[in-house]
């Protein structure tokens, strides 16, 4: 297994929980990890960035342009601001939530429609996926995140029971079955 993932978000979507999932799942497959975080403006809803390496053997955390298997976005604009990272047999995973950034709030611009069939007119490979709407209906919308590692897994093929044993790990006990859950549903929704 060799792979990277670059995944990005807005503050409080879950995206550096993610990253510490995913570096689980590595450690109980006995692979390095590498992880390095763009925090930014992530308390006041800005950008999140994280680079997420996996592989047996892994130099540095950071991903160049280009050469990301999977661009993991927790909201479109985020998706679409990142796509030049993606590879061209990589994929972008999209959740279609769409987070207003404080110059749309503001009124000084406007949010970009068919960001999705923008991305696919470049020849990127998009899947989008209401992780919102699934999250919610595991109980929590707090819980983007797994559902979204739940639909990169299988897009990936990645076993199941190692996920849901890193989640559990990662995780407060009190949301462990929530996120279980959000997890199967993304999973099952690709």
């Amino acid at each position: 297994m060799k792979v990277n993932i670059l995944i990005v978000g807005v503050g409080g979507q879950g995206t550096l929980l993610a990253s510490r999932i995913l570096g689980k799942a590595a450690d109980l497959l006995d692979k390095d990890c590498k992880l390095s975080e763009v925090h930014g403006m992530s308390q006041r809803g800005g950008s999140v960035v994280t680079h997420a390496r996996i592989a047996d053997s892994v130099a540095s955390p950071i991903i160049a342009e280009g050469e990301a298997d999977i661009v993991l976005a927790f909201e479109l604009l985020e998706g679409a601001r990142w796509r030049h990272f993606v590879k061209p047999d990589g994929f972008i995973l999209v959740n279609t939530q769409r987070i207003w950034p404080m110059p749309v709030i503001g009124g000084a611009a406007d949010y970009p429609d068919n960001l999705i069939a923008d991305m696919q007119n470049e020849g990127k490979n998009v899947l989008a996926l209401d992780a919102y709407g699934l999250a919610v209906s595991a109980g929590s919308d707090k819980a983007i995140n797994t559902v979204m590692i739940g639909a990169m897994a299988k897009r990936l093929g990645w076993d199941k029971q190692v996920l849901a044993k890193a989640i559990e790990q990662s995780v407060k006990p009190a949301f462990a079955e929530i996120n279980k859950v959000a997890f199967e549903l993304g999973y099952n929704a690709c």
